[in-house]
């Protein structure tokens, strides 16, 4: 992994002191949202999901989440998540564009985790995707990592009970997409508000002291 000053492009990424936060239980199709309406931009993508896949297939353990492997998968994601949030930590310590993917069954701790980034200088985002209980039902059940289908009803029912704390914290920088069955318009759209969003003058004072330093110390 680089650290931070081996990365290039600290001060001058476009998407600088930009975080994302990507909301939507099993089945919404977060990920294909989010490459259809973020990709090209160059963001970093925060997601456990992709080292948790990778060290299950390297354990020779199921993505069908079997009982009988509850134990040894539970040490997977433990080491899952600390790569991820050490991944994390170097990507905020150049202060560079964030995808943060979650489900946003716990309001808390994303309130948590924005407003640290705020006081970082970032400014935060929030991307919810979402879609009906069956839409959600039906997507885990063709996907090649699913989960129970008891599991996929409690998170989408909590998600759903947070989409208005989301809109509430995010204000203006919240964006729904409905995904049930979102065509190439919907995506159009999202893309763009991402986009003025993202490549948008950062908002935060913090975040434009924090350029103006580093600024400084690359004339010297």
């Amino acid at each position: 992994m680089k650290t931070y000053s081996e990365l290039q492009e600290g001060v001058y990424d476009p998407n600088i002191l930009k975080a994302f936060f990507l909301a939507g239980g099993p089945g919404s199709g977060k990920s294909y949202v989010v490459q259809r309406s973020t990709g090209g931009m160059g963001m970093k993508i925060v997601n456990s999901d992709n080292a948790f896949e990778k060290l299950l297939k390297d354990a020779g353990l199921s993505l069908k989440m079997p009982d009988e492997e509850e134990e040894p998968r539970d040490i997977v994601r433990d080491r899952a998540k600390a790569i991820t949030k050490a991944q994390q930590k170097n990507y905020v310590e150049g202060r560079l564009g964030l995808i943060i993917d979650g489900t946003g069954k716990n309001y808390e701790k994303i309130a948590f985790q924005a407003r640290e980034l705020q006081q970082l200088g970032y400014d935060t985002h929030m991307i919810f995707v979402n879609t009906s209980l069956d839409t959600a039902l039906e997507r885990n059940a063709n996907r090649p990592r699913s989960v129970k289908e008891a599991i996929v009803v409690k998170s989408w029912k909590e998600v759903q009970n947070n989409i208005g704390k989301f809109s509430q914290f995010f204000r203006r920088n919240f964006i729904v997409v409905d995904n049930n069955d979102a065509d190439e318009d919907v995506f159009a759209s999202v893309y763009k508000q991402v986009m003025h969003l993202a490549k948008g003058k950062v908002q935060n004072s913090l975040g434009r002291q924090w350029i103006a330093k580093e600024l400084e110390k690359r004339r010297r």
